[in-house]
């Protein structure tokens, strides 16, 4: 299962940098391995009966490795494309209940979309017909290799199917998404019916059991829910992620350097704290920027910084002393808006930014609080 995923702080074991893009297994892998070794053991001895138990769970480990290598080709397959498309892959992690691949950015188009989102269940299938192929025609003597082939080729087909499904957070519901951005001209429609369709299949993914068992008439087993249960919550737990992205998204054309900017005032950099702020007060401004000698700007005083000064301090403490000298990057055109002004902000976090007008004059400061309030309500 695969999709553009936030940002993980801590995604596990480093394997290497296939197409240059890192990979990493992360500790939950080592539980499902484990889990599958103890279910395949048994079913491996059942299959071939001259193995020992020892060589059986061998192999049914082998068959968890294998399994996790096709989930890593059918994350490479969604990577590889994205970048080929420019789009930037953070890393590929693999966990408990296969890989994400974290592209940090949306496919420009509803075509790109659609094809990096079918990747994935295409390697995953073309992999299952050349399973089926070898073990069809080449490797057919029932021994270790053939039992693993088939095993693989079954796998890579229910993966393949599985994520075909219409609904995030799998990679048809990314399709689904395509194809609806495709005829409304709008991504965030598409985004949510792909989401109300990863809703309504976690519902389906859990009633089903439920109705099979009636319908057949045999006494339904509790056990038999687990897994389903743990597919549901994982699906219906990336739906409601992406509505509540596209509900973000949405506001994003509200972001406005200009509107949401604050009247800033120069300062040099010896001035009291409490000087500075009675003469924003009495300019009504919002941000101080200290200058050099010439009158050019050097850094933002930061507005945590001042705030967590206690005020009988202030006429004591320069404002240089509570300023972030100003990067390249925290200086920003005053007419940024929407996406280009989010992008601006991702590449390089700060808390204030400098706006300039085109000819390099001061316009005022932008806080990241400020741009924060437009997608939180507050």
């Amino acid at each position: 299962m695969s999709e553009q995923s936030p940002r993980q702080e801590f995604p596990g074991l480093r394997m290497g940098r296939p197409f240059g893009i890192p990979v990493y297994v992360s500790w939950t892998w080592f539980i499902v391995a484990a889990f599958i070794t103890v279910m395949f053991g048994p079913r491996m001895r059942d299959m071939l009966p001259e193995l020992d138990s020892t060589v059986a769970y061998a192999v049914a480990f082998v068959f968890a490795v294998l399994l996790y290598v096709s989930v890593l080709l059918h994350e490479l397959a969604h990577s590889v494309l994205a970048k080929m498309f420019g789009l930037p892959v953070r890393r590929i992690t693999l966990y408990f209940l296969g890989g994400v691949s974290e592209i940090e950015k949306e496919p420009p188009t509803p075509g790109k979309e659609f094809l990096v989102a079918a990747a994935g269940p295409a390697l995953s299938l073309g992999l299952a017909g050349l399973g089926l192929l070898a073990d069809t025609y080449v490797i057919n003597d029932g021994g270790i290799a053939e039992v693993l082939i088939w095993q693989l080729w079954v796998a890579n087909l229910i993966v393949g199917v599985f994520n075909l499904l219409p609904g995030l957070p799998l990679d048809g519901g990314r399709m689904l998404r395509a194809g609806v951005w495709k005829l409304t001209k709008n991504p965030g429609s598409g985004t949510v019916v792909a989401a109300w369709g990863g809703r309504v299949l976690a519902v389906l993914l859990v009633v089903l059991p439920f109705a099979t068992s009636m319908t057949s008439g045999q006494e339904f087993d509790p056990v038999e829910l687990l897994w389903p249960v743990v597919l549901a919550s994982f699906i219906w737990m990336g739906a409601t992620q992406s509505l509540r992205v596209a509900r973000i998204r949405a506001r994003i054309p509200q972001v406005n350097a200009r509107a949401l900017a604050r009247r800033a005032i120069p300062v040099a950099a010896e001035t009291p704290l409490a000087e500075a702020l009675r003469q924003a007060a009495e300019q009504r401004a919002g941000a101080l920027v200290v200058v050099d000698h010439d009158g050019r700007p050097v850094a933002i005083v930061n507005e945590a910084a001042v705030q967590a000064t206690p005020e009988h301090r202030r006429p004591w403490v320069d404002v240089a002393s509570l300023a972030k000298a100003l990067e390249p990057t925290m200086v920003l055109a005053a007419d940024l808006t929407g996406e280009p002004l989010i992008d601006a902000m991702r590449s390089a976090p700060a808390g204030e930014y400098l706006l300039v007008e085109h000819g390099g004059e001061i316009y005022g400061v932008l806080a990241t609080a400020d741009v924060n309030r437009v997608f939180t309500g507050v």
